[in-house]
């Protein structure tokens, strides 16, 4: 029932809509009990048998062409206003869930499979749209055909009608338990249902390694295996609504029997008119269908409710990284940062960083090297607060992170990571990714200075060629420049490069270190460098093992000291020699 009430509340922007609908049911439920009584006691008893009345008989013909009209209209209007009502409902519960997604920090999409949460934003809110609200509608319209059709039949013959009542409990016994089952067992479906897309999305986004090992045919036995294990539930899921129906039409069946017999009994004792025993019939079968429809719709509202559970059990995890309430706007940054004490782990006990401090001076390069492992990138994943410390505080111009707002800090910080991610979009677009409102001319002084403008200028349509996803088509090099012109553009006061240049070959890598020599200038910089000979230049080199800060200085102190740097750095000098060789 909560998850029912919870996606009540998303109709109240469309409660007038959903109010129409409601009155147009109760329109088309008029009409439906209006008929049988005019076609029984009304044309069989009265006109046809009693009065023999033409006029009458034209009247009575005239009368149900026009209630069947105003039923057409009433039908129509509540199709249209339930589907209007279950599309705007999925589109805000999907505005929503991809929102949230946005919220959710770091540490939570590096835990959750990507294919988990597409499933949850595609598959479940799919089957929310199939069962809610229509369903819903569909479940009161069956509940009020069923009430009034049993008013009717009681009114016109109470004996008869306690005779089908008998049968009603069972039905409702038989409807609570079938429901409980079929909502497990949809849960277990959409379950299986984004292990499959996981699995996809992993293959599709990992395929070059895929067939680099050779692995097609073991990725296709692992997807078969989890598809089997998918169909295998949506047959014991198919199985149990196949089951439902017939169940409840061969009570009904069983019930109707009964009346049939005894009714006519009474006709033959002269206890009831033909008109009414028809009329009766016509209400037990009005009575029967939403009896048998209601189990088809009890179903498909339990399968909603099912996929609403998962909905609402990742709309209901909270953010971890989030402004706090009296969070500060933070103005124009000098871009000093401050490292005090702090502490991080990602996991309760298992430290990644221990007793960092470190104070870094507006416009100076900071490189941060170590062993794979020492907490690099951790490091200075904290400043644009994309996680919390455990301990101690990040600061920037004297302000703790977490008293500013997210989106003030982060527009002042520039991101040159790795591997470059390119939106399928035009490359002008990709650039002006951070300041939408940018000018073409803005966009092309940021590729100059990216020195990206020749090679875009050569794609078939120049700044509004589309790239392909990840940026297919264009090479490392050129990736990396879009990424940086992007950076260029946002103007931040402080950038982080996390090896920016590891995976380029070596005129890529001119090309890109040019440019980046450009973007640092007066800003302060962080960079974690792959290859120790591209850091000389900093101003100070801080190196990490274990998560501690164990050497600080520039190349030529850290050389001079004979410590874990210098043997980093002639390892290193030593390995490409040979690769030299």
């Amino acid at each position: 029932m909560r998850t029912l009430y919870r996606m009540l509340k998303y109709l109240r922007p469309y409660w007038r809509q959903f109010l129409l609908s409601f009155v147009a049911l109760l329109i088309s439920t008029a009409v439906n009990l209006i008929i049988p009584r005019l076609f029984g006691r009304n044309l069989i008893d009265e006109i046809l048998t009693r009065d023999k009345s033409i006029a009458m008989l034209n009247l009575l013909a005239g009368a149900i062409i026009l209630l069947f009209l105003v039923k057409g209209i009433a039908s129509y209007g509540q199709g249209y206003l339930n589907s209007y009502v279950g599309q705007r409902l999925i589109m805000d519960l999907r505005n929503q869930i991809f929102g949230h997604l946005q919220k959710l920090s770091l540490a939570f999409h590096e835990t959750v499979r990507t294919g988990e949460l597409i499933a949850r934003a595609t598959n479940d809110v799919a089957l929310v749209q199939m069962g809610f609200p229509i369903r819903l509608m569909d479940l009161l319209q069956q509940s009020l055909m069923l009430t009034g059709a049993l008013f009717s039949i009681f009114s016109i013959h109470w004996k008869l009608a306690s005779l089908m009542i008998i049968v009603l409990p069972v039905l409702g016994l038989v409807v609570n338990r079938f429901g409980a089952r079929i909502r497990q067992l949809t849960r277990m479906v959409q379950e299986k249902i984004a292990d499959l897309t996981s699995i996809l999305q992993e293959t599709l986004a990992g395929i070059r390694i895929v067939k680099a090992f050779g692995m097609e045919k073991h990725e296709a036995r692992r997807f078969a295996e989890e598809n089997d294990a998918n169909f295998q539930v949506t047959m014991k899921s198919a199985q149990l609504s196949a089951t439902l129906t017939p169940f409840l039409e061969l009570l009904s069946a069983f019930g109707m029997t009964v009346v049939i017999w005894y009714g006519g009994l009474e006709v033959i004792r002269g206890h009831l008119s033909i008109g009414k025993l028809i009329e009766f019939f016509t209400y037990l079968g009005l009575a029967a269908q939403p009896i048998s429809n209601l189990g088809g719709s009890f179903a498909n509202l339990q399968q909603s409710l099912a996929a609403g559970d998962r909905i609402f059990s990742l709309l209901d995890i909270e953010a971890d990284i989030d402004d706090a309430p009296d969070a500060v706007e933070l103005p124009r940054l000098s871009g000093r940062v401050s490292f005090k004490n702090v502490e991080f782990a990602y996991h309760p006990g298992k430290p990644v960083l221990q007793d960092i401090d470190l104070e870094v001076a507006p416009g100076e390069v900071i490189a941060v090297v170590g062993p794979s492992g020492a907490g690099k990138s951790t490091l200075v994943n904290l400043i644009p607060r994309f996680y919390d410390v455990a301990a101690g505080a990040v600061e920037v111009d004297g302000y703790d992170v977490r008293r500013v707002k997210g989106a003030s800090l982060r527009k002042q910080i520039g991101l040159v990571p790795q591997e470059t991610i390119l939106f399928g979009a035009g490359v002008a677009e990709n650039i002006a990714y951070g300041r939408r409102k940018a000018t073409r001319d803005e966009v092309i002084a940021a590729a100059r200075a990216a020195n990206a403008h020749e090679f875009i200028m050569a794609l078939p349509q120049g700044y509004d060629t589309l790239v392909g996803e990840r940026g297919v088509g264009l090479s490392g090099g050129q990736r990396q420049r879009i990424a940086i012109a992007r950076a260029v553009l946002r103007n931040p006061r402080i950038l982080i490069l996390d090896e920016a240049t590891s995976a380029l070959d070596a005129e890529s890598e001119m090309l890109v270190q040019e440019a980046l020599r450009r973007l640092m200038e007066g800003r302060t910089t962080f960079i974690i460098a792959h290859r120790l000979s591209s850091i000389k230049h900093a101003d100070r080199i801080v190196v990490l093992e274990k998560g501690r800060i164990v050497e600080i200085g520039s190349h030529s102190q850290l050389m001079a000291q004979e410590g874990l740097y210098r043997r980093l750095y002639e390892r290193q000098l030593e390995t490409e020699e040979v690769s030299s060789q």
